[in-house]
């Protein structure tokens, strides 16, 4: 009897979900380029690697040469310009997080802010296969 309740709620949480991906499909595309773990690899040297993940989660584990950028820091408006400041405008930025949904989040950021050579690492780093660097505990 009750049941079509609970398939209503289920079928709402599916299309809220679906919209939320399309959403975030959306936002990528206007903002960045997805690249593989090999053309991540491939342009690291020659980029801006930034780790848009929590400090304490960066410094359990990052890929070697990334800088810590909390998307965080960069949502909260005091912070904002301070940490745009830092990155420069004439070389590619990569950015990745724990899987995509903060990349892309911090990618619609910077290209507001002007910037163009936007890169998103596809897999993230749950995917990430190459080295890595992990904060040594005392």
């Amino acid at each position: 009897m009750n049941l079509w309740y609970l398939n209503f709620f289920l079928l709402g949480l599916l299309v809220i979900w679906g919209a939320y991906e399309g959403y975030l499909r959306i936002m990528a595309k206007r903002s960045a380029t997805w690249l593989n773990q090999d053309e991540f690899r491939e342009g690291l040297r020659k980029a801006q690697v930034i780790d848009v993940r929590q400090k304490d989660t960066f410094d359990a584990g990052h890929i070697l040469g990334a800088r810590n950028l909390p998307y965080t820091m960069i949502k909260d408006k005091s912070y904002r310009q301070q940490y745009i400041d830092s990155l420069r405008k004439d070389q590619p930025i990569y950015i990745y997080d724990q899987r995509k949904a903060l990349s892309i989040r911090m990618a619609n950021q910077l290209r507001k802010a002007g910037f163009k050579n936007l890169f998103l690492l596809k897999e993230g780093y749950d995917g990430w296969e190459g080295k890595v660097k992990k904060k040594k505990t005392v």
